[in-house]
């Protein structure tokens, strides 16, 4: 599962590295992006080879869906059944996207409580989960645009806090996750693999991140303790 993440870098900073362009308003720096909040979402524009990046809230309602309340349960999709779940298969048909991010949060437990850590690129360069979306209208009318991330099996660097893991696309395989025109789910799903470990790293911080309140660098800052050690990749 995936239940916070965040983004660091400005806008004009995410339009270039994904090469997209917006209409949207720059935004601050976000340390913990929480479930139901407003975020980046690039897409592929249907009729022009241009990508666009727009805010969507995270949390899926299928456009079917007769009321919201699944919003909060829908921040995620299992990428092995996201193609026959009604609430998925149409989008992971046609409606995918990139949301990009700089990092994400885990919880291991330790006894009675849970540390949280950090998970990024070696780099600490941006990258994108495989997005869903789906665009919902409410009794008056409005449209409500929302999306989901994608989750597969952990990789080595995961593995030892969660048993689930992110999709983090492959940049070679960003164009083919958004082309409109692509709507073979099996040729999709290929895609949505564990990320090469040896590319991540991860970290403990501080319990700062459990509150949604808390959004600046302390929350992703390393918390030092010889407690925490995964494996070869020191936490």
């Amino acid at each position: 599962m995936c239940g916070r993440y965040k983004l660091t870098r400005r806008k004009q900073l995410v339009e270039e590295h994904f090469d997209s362009v917006s209409g949207v308003e720059d935004w601050n720096p976000r340390y913990n992006i929480a479930p139901t909040q407003h975020i980046p979402v690039i897409r592929q524009n249907p009729k022009e080879p241009i990508r666009e990046l727009s805010l969507m809230r995270w949390g899926l309602i299928p456009s079917w869906s007769k009321d919201s309340s699944a919003a909060a349960r829908m921040i995620n999709a299992r990428s092995e059944t996201a193609g026959t779940k009604p609430a998925f298969r149409d989008a992971l048909k046609s409606r995918r996207c990139l949301i990009p991010a700089d990092g994400f949060y885990e919880w291991m437990r330790t006894g009675k409580s849970k540390q949280p850590y950090c998970f990024e690129l070696n780099d600490g360069e941006l990258f994108a989960f495989a997005g869903l979306w789906d665009r919902w209208k409410d009794g008056t009318g409005k449209v409500l645009e929302t999306c989901s991330i994608l989750t597969t099996t952990p990789n080595a660097v995961t593995a030892a806090v969660h048993d689930r893991m992110p999709v983090i696309l492959d940049p070679d395989n960003y164009d083919l996750w958004l082309d409109p025109g692509m709507r073979d789910v099996g040729a999709a799903s290929e895609l949505l693999k564990p990320y090469d470990a040896r590319l991540m790293r991860c970290h403990p911080v501080s319990s700062r991140i459990n509150h949604v309140a808390n959004d600046d660098a302390a929350c992703c800052s390393p918390w030092n303790s010889p407690r925490f050690r995964i494996g070869s990749f020191v936490a």
